[in-house]
């Protein structure tokens, strides 16, 4: 999933500054998922902006609301009937639920409060880590599963870097070492002739340099 965090309360404040209605959108998907922009993060930010607003005897609409997914047209156009009662939207959704929301109401400056952060699996309760960075070419058949660019600090196609120690990365000694857990994953599997390749660079146009990627799937087109 996508994960974020929430910027900081001055830099909101200091970008909606001009805006005196104002509504605080949130996202019941990703971004609710990692507790930055569902429901419960709607309420509590636009209270926290509220109060501020109180303190400084500023005269300002602050109102709530949150759809299903920011990043769907389908969700985005609940909003039809009620983003003209507003100056500016403050978006809790991810960069590609902004640029959405943008797109279809461009009257409207939409404003974002988080910062879009990585994608990644929710590993425990409160604890989000990253494991791809969608190159657009998963590899991860041959690496049983664990990815080296995501989860190796150097990015290593062809083993590991030699400075790991009882399986704990060099870079920083909380994190597991990747190519340990691909070596052994591997060796689980009986399939460690896949080290006998050798992986050349990542061809990374698939991800940069010919503009915004896109999938189309003509089945599913109406």
């Amino acid at each position: 999933m996508i994960t974020a965090e929430q910027k900081p309360i001055d830099e909101i404040r200091k970008m909606i500054a001009p805006y005196r209605k104002l509504l605080v959108l949130g996202c019941g998907s990703c971004v609710a998922e990692c507790a930055a922009g569902g429901e419960k993060e709607v309420a509590m930010l636009a209270s926290a902006l509220r109060m501020a607003a109180k303190m400084n005897d500023e005269d300002v609409l602050i109102e709530e609301k949150t759809i299903g997914r920011q990043c769907v047209r389908d969700f985005i156009l609940e909003l039809d009937e009620i983003i003209e009662s507003y100056e500016a939207v403050l978006s809790l959704g991810c960069g590609a639920g902004v640029q959405a929301v943008s797109e279809i109401f461009e009257e409207v400056p939409i404003v974002p409060a988080l910062n879009t952060e990585f994608l990644g699996e929710t590993k425990d309760q409160g604890l989000w880590v990253e494991n791809c960075v969608g190159c657009g070419d998963c590899m991860l058949y041959y690496f049983a599963g664990v990815c080296p660019l995501a989860r190796c600090s150097k990015q290593l196609l062809n083993g590991p870097c030699g400075g790991s120690q009882d399986g704990r990365c060099e870079v920083d000694p909380d994190i597991p070492c990747a190519w340990q857990l691909i070596i052994e994953r591997l060796e689980k599997f009986d399939a460690l002739e896949r080290l006998e390749e050798i992986y050349p660079p990542k061809d990374w146009s698939k991800r940069y340099g010919l503009g915004p990627r896109k999938i189309i799937r003509e089945d599913q087109q109406k």
